[in-house]
């Protein structure tokens, strides 16, 4: 371990409030048989964590392997803040070496906002162009984090009026059981909305139906009253 995350630890450890602790591990459900069991908060809030990553960006993979690594969710999620920002400074070679990195070390990336502030900006960003197929894969895994993955890296294809990967991935996952699926697609779904409304809505006539109702809540939920009252009668 070196100095520098030696010191990093240290103001993470000093920088933290328990009443924010006590907090964050009721809102990233981390008790027993709960989606984040076990994962331990120091207290910091975002803007706090993204200050520390831009001082600390100069920290080496290895060190960053360590966080990604970590018990403590602010390393986590610190490690891949300064990973989404050296991927948007870097040239092809250092981009594809995080975009890589990335993959590797997956595991330490299972939580909602972990996946949600990063997968978009490094795993979004480099398949733009690029084949898409690792993103199916991902979306018919068993692990939760690699579906959430697969969809949330789709908000940049849709960011450049790219809708037919989310979409097809929202097809894949309509009979996913469970409930951060169903919010992650249907808030997909609604981006694609702000964009092509008519998109997102020929692709609703056809499954709002069998969707769960909690992904179409979230799918129609900048919709006028009388329309989100009609999907959600099924009277479309």
């Amino acid at each position: 371990m070196s100095v520098r995350l030696t010191e990093l630890r240290k103001k993470i450890k000093t920088s933290g409030s328990p009443e924010v602790s006590k907090t964050m591990q009721w809102f990233f459900k981390t008790g027993k048989g709960e989606y984040g069991e076990g994962d331990i908060f120091a207290g910091l809030k975002v803007p706090t964590q993204r200050k520390l990553a831009r001082e600390f960006s100069d920290l080496s993979l290895s060190d960053i392997k360590i966080l990604l690594n970590s018990t403590v969710h602010e390393e986590r999620l610190i490690s891949l803040f300064i990973l989404v920002d050296g991927y948007a400074k870097g040239d092809e070679k250092e981009k594809e070496a995080i975009f890589s990195y990335y993959l590797k070390n997956r595991i330490g990336i299972n939580n909602w906002d972990l996946v949600d502030l990063s997968a978009p900006k490094i795993i979004g960003k480099h398949l733009l162009n690029k084949d898409k197929s690792l993103l199916f894969k991902f979306a018919l895994s068993k692990n939760l984090w690699e579906r959430r993955i697969a969809v949330l890296s789709t908000f940049e294809f849709i960011r450049n009026n790219d809708f037919k990967t989310t979409l097809k991935i929202a097809e894949l996952l309509l009979e996913d059981e469970h409930d951060l699926i169903h919010k992650a697609v249907g808030w997909m779904l609604r981006e694609v909305g702000k964009r092509d409304l008519q998109t997102e809505e020929k692709f609703l006539k056809i499954h709002y139906k069998k969707m769960p109702r909690t992904m179409l809540r979230y799918a129609i939920e900048k919709f006028s009253e009388t329309k989100r009252k009609k999907y959600l009668q099924g009277k479309i």
